[in-house]
């Protein structure tokens, strides 16, 4: 720093030389002297400088240089110090993801545990659930409990694990522990039971009782299956006793028993319907004897033979009415009757004729209809009482859920029993008076439509030969007037048939309307 000065004096000293040069030769010999003088000192002085500069400078280079070493190992501990940083945070970030792995482990080897406890406590036979109650809520209470560490919970939970193992080895061959279990008479009784797979057999400490232990709906304890058979009480008494060798067993795991146990009488079946079974059959009753009544009576009903209607039909055509009169008297039945009132009118005009013998239909129709619309009202009041009691049951269902809630199935099943049988009987009476109804009416338009057959046969032959009116028949111009005033066939057909309608309802509206169709298409051919 010293030698710039004065490098830059020196320089500043040649300016002025060179300005001061013009004045005059003497006063720049002056100053040039005294500029040389100077700079011999300066230089003097520079050198001076410079011897000591040296030592400082060599001193502060080695200190430089230690210092640049100093830098240098503090760069390499840095380095090294960020290596071991990154280092341990890859270490902690990897105990972090070990952690949550443990943790995810540890809580899926927890719900493991509790789940192999409750699966094992379902799969328990209910003889055994007291051998087993210790462990198995022991286990719950370490796992649902916060002040127990997870060695703790687990050493619970292995203890369920270790008695499983216990009694899958007992399991092999069979076991026979201390249980209780309900006697017949309903009491708890001590006893021993022997246990294989799936199947207990309990027999009570007395030997009073011996028998499959089944699990009851709303039990904690077994009920004894009793055996009824002294050969298999003899069997099973032995085997205690030995505690060993033949013993018998139901393959079908209390199945067959139970179902043994809903086998019911047909009385007893029909008392589970409740009241409306009575209605039901007294209607099926009533519709039975009806019905057998009138197939007795449609079946005894009866009819000329083809060959005497043939018979009659030639003499009516060869005008004979004293042979028609004697064929007619040898037939019975509704149709003789009809066919003799038209022979008594044989000289009458053959609208009368026709009036008289469709008089004998309508009565005869409606005798054979007669009771018929009552086998039909019991077809279809059948099924309505029996709907009656599926709503009455069903109500009484509905009453025993506010009692004892939807977990007793058992106390459910009368009302339930009540609401199918009564719809099962009201179809079971329902559909054969149907059929029946729909035979005895097929059985009495038979009969019916035979006679309208043979009264047109009939009606046609008088058509195609005529017999002579009756003089007697005549009658005055008074009488004529008379006759005049009689109503109307047709409306005395149209009143007659609107009563008819009116009595038989619509069962046999439909018929007589085809009869009138038929009768007036007849007349136009006529």
């Amino acid at each position: 720093m010293t030698s710039l000065k004065f490098n830059l004096k020196c320089v500043a000293a040649v300016v002025l030389l060179s300005w001061a040069a013009a004045p005059g030769q003497g006063q720049f010999d002056a100053a040039a002297a005294r500029l040389v003088e100077q700079l011999e000192q300066r230089t003097k002085e520079l050198v001076q400088l410079r011897e000591q500069i040296a030592p400082e400078k060599l001193d502060l280079n080695e200190k430089l240089a230690a210092l640049e070493e100093r830098v240098r190992q503090l760069r390499e501990e840095f380095n090294d110090a960020t290596r071991k940083s990154d280092f341990e945070n890859q270490r902690i970030v990897n105990l972090t993801t070990d952690i949550k792995r443990a943790e995810g482990d540890n809580s899926f080897l927890r719900g493991l545990f509790d789940e192999f406890r409750r699966d094992f406590d379902t799969r328990l036979h209910i003889s055994e659930r007291r051998r087993y109650d210790d462990v198995i809520r022991a286990a719950k209470n370490a796992n649902e409990s916060s002040s127990l560490d997870d060695g703790q919970v687990y050493e619970a939970e292995l203890k369920v694990l270790r008695s499983a193992l216990e009694r899958l080895d007992e399991g092999v061959g069979g076991t026979i522990f201390k249980g209780s279990a309900i006697d017949s008479s309903g009491a708890i009784t001590e006893g021993s039971v022997a246990l294989f797979g799936p199947i207990a057999v309990f027999r009570t400490a007395s030997g009073n009782e011996v028998g499959l232990a089944e699990e009851r709906l709303n039990s904690l304890e077994p009920t004894i299956a009793v055996y009824r058979d002294p050969a298999q009480i003899a069997q099973a008494n032995d085997f205690f006793a030995n505690r060993g060798g033949i013993v018998p067993l139901d393959v079908t795991l209390g199945d067959a028993s139970k179902v043994a146990a809903t086998d019911e009488t047909f009385l007893e079946h029909v008392q589970k319907g409740g009241a409306v079974m009575i209605p039901i059959f007294v209607l099926a009753a009533l519709a039975l004897l009806i019905a057998l009544w009138k197939w007795v009576s449609l079946a005894l009903v009866p009819s000329p033979s083809r060959r005497q209607v043939r018979k009659l039909l030639e003499a009516i055509s060869k005008h004979d009415e004293e042979a028609a009169i004697d064929t007619v008297r040898a037939m019975k039945g509704p149709t003789g009757r009809m066919l003799a009132a038209g022979v008594d009118n044989l000289r009458q005009p053959r609208e009368l004729i026709e009036e008289v013998m469709y008089e004998i239909v309508l009565k005869t129709r409606l005798k054979l209809q007669n009771m018929l619309p009552f086998i039909a009202l019991s077809a279809a009041s059948a099924p309505l009482l029996g709907l009656l009691g599926t709503v009455t049951g069903i109500i009484n269902t509905f009453k025993l859920l506010t009692i004892f809630g939807s977990g007793d199935v058992q106390s459910l099943s009368g009302g339930i029993s009540e609401a199918l049988i009564t719809t099962k009987f009201g179809l079971i009476v329902a559909i054969p008076s149907l059929l029946l109804h729909a035979y005895l009416s097929r059985k009495a338009k038979n009969i019916t439509g035979e006679m309208e057959t043979t009264a047109i046969e009939f009606i046609n032959q008088v058509g195609k030969s005529p017999f002579e009116p009756d003089r007697r028949s005549r009658r005055s111009s008074d009488d004529e007037l008379q006759i005049s005033a009689v109503p109307d066939p047709a409306l005395v057909r149209e009143q007659v048939q609107a009563i008819l309608s009116e009595m038989l309802g619509p069962l046999s509206g439909q018929n007589m309307l085809r009869q009138d169709h038929e009768r007036a298409a007849r007349k136009s051919v006529s």
